[in-house]
């Protein structure tokens, strides 16, 4: 893969925008319920039109996650899962779609972090999150990706001054995500008020899209945010549909949701 993985987001983003939409980001554990499902899982969201897939590496603290990917990632670990496995889920797609690695710190640590880097890009992975390493940590990890070309993306969240924001915002690589809701992940009933001018702040900062995660579980909520958005993230609910579904095929729900996700995603009626 000669094209930079940064390149690729862009790409991505821009197609999205060029067809008056939000871009489909759906979220996945990898290796959960097991790497071969899993990899089903990756096969079904390119088939579900997805412009980007955020890849979850099982971890056994995930402080930024709710019970249902908390979950998923504990049978995964118990499954046997690690960084590399979980990179193995996304082999088969990770040419057609770009894919963007979310891990906590201390699984780089661990791994090393010239080798991590360097499993990243023979993967092909295009970006990285993670959700557990402030800002004036992230110089090290941003110039070791940079010669890969992978993104760095920051996060925001309603609680981020408008000072801190700003640096996010202009260190963010491929994307800015930007957290719907004070807490971890899960399904909500609402979106929490003010997300349009934390979104619109964002922009005003810099020119790297927004796209927002934590809480978007139904086609109504993805509609609202795809007004003001670049991107939207789906990730409890469709761990939650595999999670429920039946083992022979645990895809089976996730076509005709991600279907009506993907139509709620269109601003031009």
């Amino acid at each position: 893969m000669s094209e930079l993985g940064i390149d690729r987001i862009a790409a991505a983003m821009a197609l999205a925008r060029d067809e008056e939409r939000a871009a489909l980001m759906p979220f996945m554990t990898g290796g959960f319920p097991t790497t071969a499902a899993a990899a089903a899982v990756a096969e079904s969201y390119l088939d579900g039109g997805a412009d980007l897939i955020e890849l979850g590496v099982p971890y056994s603290d995930p402080l930024a996650d709710g019970p249902v990917i908390h979950q998923a990632a504990t049978e995964a670990l118990a499954a046997g899962a690690s960084f590399d496995s979980a990179l193995k889920c996304v082999a088969e797609v990770v040419d057609r779609v770009p894919i963007v690695a979310m891990i906590y710190v201390n699984v780089i640590f661990a791994y090393g972090r010239e080798r991590f880097v360097d499993r990243l890009a023979a993967a092909g992975v295009a970006g990285l999150i993670v959700p557990d390493l402030p800002l004036e940590q992230g110089p090290w990890l941003r110039e070791a990706l940079a010669p890969h070309g992978i993104a760095l993306v920051g996060l925001i969240a309603p609680t981020t001054s408008p000072t801190r924001r700003t640096a996010i915002c202009r260190a963010s690589e491929g994307f800015v995500y930007a957290v719907s809701v004070t807490g971890v992940t899960g399904e909500r009933v609402e979106l929490a008020p003010g997300l349009a001018d934390m979104i619109a702040a964002a922009k005003q900062v810099s020119s790297t899209p927004v796209a927002v995660g934590f809480g978007i579980s139904s086609a109504d909520q993805a509609r609202a945010v795809a007004v003001h958005a670049d991107g939207v993230i789906i990730g409890s609910r469709l761990v939650r549909l595999v999670a429920e579904a039946p083992p022979g095929d645990r895809t089976v729900a996730l076509g005709p949701f991600l279907a009506e996700i993907r139509a709620a995603l269109q601003r031009r009626r």
